[in-house]
C-alpha cells in the first residue's frame, strides 16, 4: 500500500465518532487560537495607552518674562490632553502619590509650581532649569513605565524647545538692537572724524599762532622791561618837581604880603613867564610822541623865567644896594626858579632817553597849563588879585604832587606789568609746546577716529539684523537643530503586525507538536506489513503536513480578514508557511519516532531553545553567548526572517535562504524518521514493555 493511501487511512479513523471528529477539529484550530488569539491580544497596545489611567498634577503658578505671561504648566496640560496619550487625570499630589502607590494611576506626571518661573530664567540673568517629575510603579507594571519614559521624554523636549525658543528669539532681538546702535555707533564715528579734521586743522593754527605769540610776548617783555627803566626815572624827576613847587608854594604863601609889591612892578615879565610855562605844557600835552622835542624849549623857557628872577633880584637887590625887604624872598624865588630849571633840564634828559606811557603825565600837564594860563591871564592883575594867584600856586604844587604820584603808580604799574609780561611770555612758551603735542595728537587721534569709523562700518555689515520672519525661522531652528529625520523603511503598521513573523512559526509548531500527541508518527499497519522503511516515513508524515496545511489556511484567514494582518507578498507568504509546517512536521515526527515518548519532551525543548535564538523580539544580539551559538543551526531563525521580508517588505534573498534551510531540514528529518523506521520493524523487549509511556 502507498503511503498517501496509508496517510488517508489514518485521516479516516478521526471520522468514526465524535469525539475524534471533535479532536480533529481542535487540531485544526489549535494554531488558530495560539496564534491569532496571541496576536490579537497585543496587535496595537500603543494605540491603546488611552485607556491607561495616570496621574496629571499641575502646580505651576505662571511667570512673567519680557513682558509676557508664561503657563508653561497650563500649555503642557492642554497638549497632554489632545495627544491623547494616557487616561489623564488632575488631581493634587497627594492624591497622585496614594493613587501610584495603591495601583489607581499606573504613574503620575508633576509640574512644580515654580516651573514656569524657572523656564521664563532662560531668558534672565540666572538661568536655571524646570524639572517634570514623573513617578512610576513597576509593581503595577513593568511595561508602561518603560513607555512612559519614551512619552515624557517627548514631552521634555517640547517642553525644553519652548522655553529655548523664548531665551533665543530674545537674543535674536538684541543682535537686531547691536547692529542698529552699531549703525548709529558708525555714523557717529563718521562725524566725529570730521570734526576731528577741522580740529586737526584747528591745532596746527593754533600751534602756529602760539608761535607768533610766544615771540611778541618776548618783544612785549623786553619793551616792558626798558618802560619800566624809564618810569623809575620818571619817578625820581617828579618827585624832585614835587618837592620844588612845594618849596615854592611854602615860600609863596608865607611872604605873599611881602611880594605883593614886587609883582605890581613886574606884571609883564610874570606873565610872559607863566605863559611860557602853559605854553610849553600845552605843547607837551598836544603831542606827547614829540615831548623829546619840545624838551628843550620847556627847558629854555624854565631858565629864561629863572634868568628873569635871577635879573630882577640883581637889579633890585644886588647892584643897587637898596636894603628892600623883599629881597630875600626874591632871592628864594629866583633860586626855586633856578631848581625848576634844573628839574627842566633832568625832565628833558628823561624824555630824551625813554619812551613810554604818560597819559597819568598828561592829566598833571593839563592841569599845570591851565595854571599857567589862568596865571598869564591875571598876571596884569596880580596886585589886586594875589590870593588868587597864590591858590594858583598852591594848585600848582599840588598837580606837581600828582604827577610825582601818578609817575611812583606808573613805575609801580609796569613792574607789575614786566613781572607778568615774563610770566606771559613763559606761558606762552609752554602753550606753544602743548598746541605742538595738541597738533601731534590730533594727527593720531584722526587716523585713530578714521579706523574707528572703518572697523564700526565693517562691524555693522557683520552683525546680522533680522526681521521678524528670519527671527522666528532662526529661533525655531536653534530652539530644536537637531531634528529626527526619521525613516522606517518597509515599516510595521502595528504591533501584531511586527510580532506576527515570530508568533505565526510558533503557532504551526505547536499545531503539529500536537497532532503527533494524537496521530502515530510510524504507521504501524506499515511497519507490520514490512513496508519499506520511506513509506513508513512518509505515511507518518503526510497526514500532519496535510493538517498543517489546513491550519495554515485557517490562520492567515483570521490574521487577515478579522485582525487585519496586511501582507506585501500573501501568495508568497502562504506557499512560505505550507513549507514551514511541512518542515515542522518532519521534525516533531523524527523526534516522536526515534526517542518514543522522551520525543515529546525534546519538542517542547527544541521549541524553547528555537523562540529563545530566533531573534524574534529583541534582537538576537542583545541575547546570551548561548543563544547566539544556536541563532543560525536552528529552522526557526529563517523562518522569522523570512516572514519578515514577506509581511512588511525588503529583499528576498533571505526567503530563498530560509526556503533552502528548510528543505534540507524537511529531507533530513524524513530520512532520520525512514532509519527510525527501519530500526522499528525489529521489535524488542523495549518496545513491547516501554519504560516511559505517554
Amino acid at each position: 500500500m502507498r503511503s498517501p493511501k496509508l496517510a488517508a487511512l489514518e485521516l479516516r479513523r478521526f471520522g468514526r465518532g465524535k469525539l475524534p471528529r471533535a479532536a480533529l477539529v481542535a487540531l485544526l484550530l489549535l494554531p488558530l487560537l495560539y496564534g491569532a488569539l496571541y496576536l490579537w491580544s497585543f496587535w496595537d497596545p500603543y494605540g491603546r495607552l488611552d485607556k491607561i489611567p495616570v496621574a496629571l498634577v499641575n502646580d505651576d503658578k505662571g511667570a512673567t518674562a519680557a513682558g509676557r505671561k508664561i503657563t508653561a504648566g497650563d500649555d503642557i496640560t492642554k497638549g497632554l490632553y489632545e495627544s491623547d496619550t494616557f487616561q489623564w487625570h488632575e488631581v493634587s499630589a497627594a492624591q497622585a502619590a496614594e493613587g501610584v502607590e495603591d495601583g489607581t494611576y499606573y504613574l503620575s506626571l508633576t509640574m512644580p509650581a515654580d516651573f514656569s518661573k524657572r523656564i521664563a530664567s532662560s531668558s534672565g540673568e540666572a538661568p536655571e532649569t524646570g524639572a517634570l517629575k514623573v513617578r512610576t510603579n513597576d509593581a503595577n507594571n513593568y511595561i508602561v513605565g518603560q513607555i512612559s519614559r519614551t512619552v515624557f521624554s517627548e514631552v521634555r523636549s517640547a517642553a525644553s524647545t519652548k522655553a529655548s525658543r523664548s531665551f533665543l528669539d530674545k537674543i535674536f532681538i538684541s543682535f537686531s538692537d547691536i547692529h542698529d546702535a552699531t549703525q548709529k555707533a558708525a555714523k557717529g564715528a563718521d562725524e566725529l572724524k570730521g570734526g576731528i579734521g577741522k580740529a586737526k586743522k584747528g591745532s596746527k593754527d593754533l600751534a602756529d599762532g602760539l608761535k607768533d605769540a610766544k615771540k611778541g610776548s618776548g618783544d612785549l617783555a623786553s619793551g616792558l622791561k626798558k618802560l619800566d627803566k624809564g618810569a623809575g626815572d620818571l619817578e625820581t624827576g617828579s618827585k624832585q618837581v614835587a618837592a620844588g613847587t612845594q618849596t615854592l608854594a611854602d615860600k609863596v604863601n608865607g611872604t605873599s604880603d611881602k611880594v605883593l609889591p614886587f609883582l605890581k612892578n613886574n606884571k609883564k615879565q610874570i606873565a610872559d613867564t607863566a605863559r611860557l610855562v602853559a605854553d610849553s605844557a600845552k605843547g607837551v600835552r598836544h603831542n606827547l610822541d614829540t615831548l623829546v622835542k619840545v624838551a628843550p624849549t620847556a627847558r629854555k623857557g624854565a631858565h629864561a623865567g629863572s634868568d628873569i628872577l635871577a635879573a630882577i633880584y640883581e637889579q633890585r637887590c644886588e647892584k643897587a644896594l637898596l636894603d628892600d625887604p623883599a629881597c630875600p624872598d626874591l632871592k628864594k624865588a629866583a633860586t626855586a626858579a633856578d631848581d625848576v630849571a634844573t628839574v627842566s633840564d633832568d625832565l628833558d634828559t628823561l624824555i630824551q632817553d625813554e619812551h613810554g606811557n604818560l597819559t597819568l603825565m598828561d592829566r598833571h600837564l593839563a592841569t599845570l597849563q591851565k595854571q599857567s594860563e589862568e596865571l598869564a591871564r591875571r598876571a596884569p592883575t596880580l596886585d589886586r588879585d594875589v590870593e588868587n594867584a597864590v591858590a594858583q600856586i598852591n594848585r600848582l604844587n599840588k598837580g606837581a604832587g600828582q604827577v610825582a604820584a601818578g609817575a611812583k603808580k606808573l613805575h609801580t604799574g609796569l613792574g607789575t606789568a614786566h613781572t607778568g609780561s615774563t610770566e606771559l611770555d613763559s606761558g606762552v612758551g609752554r602753550l606753544k609746546t602743548g598746541a605742538n603735542d595738541l597738533s601731534g595728537g590730533m594727527f593720531k587721534l584722526a587716523d585713530g577716529s578714521g579706523k574707528l569709523a572703518g572697523g564700526l562700518h565693517d562691524g555693522v555689515e557683520q552683525i546680522p539684523d533680522y526681521d521678524k520672519k528670519d527671527r522666528d525661522r532662526r529661533t525655531d531652528v536653534m530652539a530644536d537643530p537637531v531634528q529626527l529625520a526619521s525613516q522606517s523603511l518597509h515599516k510595521a503598521p502595528n504591533y501584531g503586525t511586527g510580532f506576527a513573523p515570530y508568533f505565526i512559526p510558533l503557532s504551526l509548531w505547536v499545531g503539529a507538536m500536537v497532532a503527533y500527541m494524537l496521530i502515530q508518527p510510524l504507521n504501524r499497519r506499515a511497519l507490520a506489513v514490512g513496508a519499506s522503511s520511506w513509506r513508513v516515513a512518509l505515511a507518518g508524515w503526510l497526514p500532519v503536513a496535510a493538517l498543517g496545511l489546513l491550519q495554515v489556511g485557517a490562520l492567515m484567514a483570521v490574521l487577515h480578514w478579522a485582525l487585519g494582518l496586511q501582507m506585501l507578498h500573501a501568495a508568497g507568504t502562504i506557499g512560505f508557511l505550507c513549507l514551514v509546517t511541512a518542515c515542522f512536521a518532519a521534525i516533531v515526527q523524527w523526534l516522536n519516532a526515534r526517542f518514543g515518548a522522551a520525543g515529546r519532551i525534546l519538542v517542547l525543548a527544541f521549541l524553547m531553545l528555537q523562540l529563545t535564538s530566533a531573534g524574534g523580539t529583541y534582537p538576537v544580539q542583545t541575547s546570551p553567548g548561548f543563544f547566539n551559538a544556536l541563532h543560525p543551526f536552528l529552522p526557526m531563525t529563517y523562518v522569522v526572517e523570512a516572514l519578515r521580508r514577506l509581511i512588511s517588505g525588503g529583499g528576498l534573498g533571505p526567503v530563498w535562504q530560509a526556503c533552502a534551510v528548510l528543505t534540507a531540514f524537511t529531507l533530513g528529518a524524513l530520512a532520520l524518521t525512514a532509519l527510525s523506521a527501519r530500526r522499528k520493524q525489529v521489535w524488542t523487549l523495549d518496545r513491547l514493555h516501554p519504560e516511559l509511556s505517554l
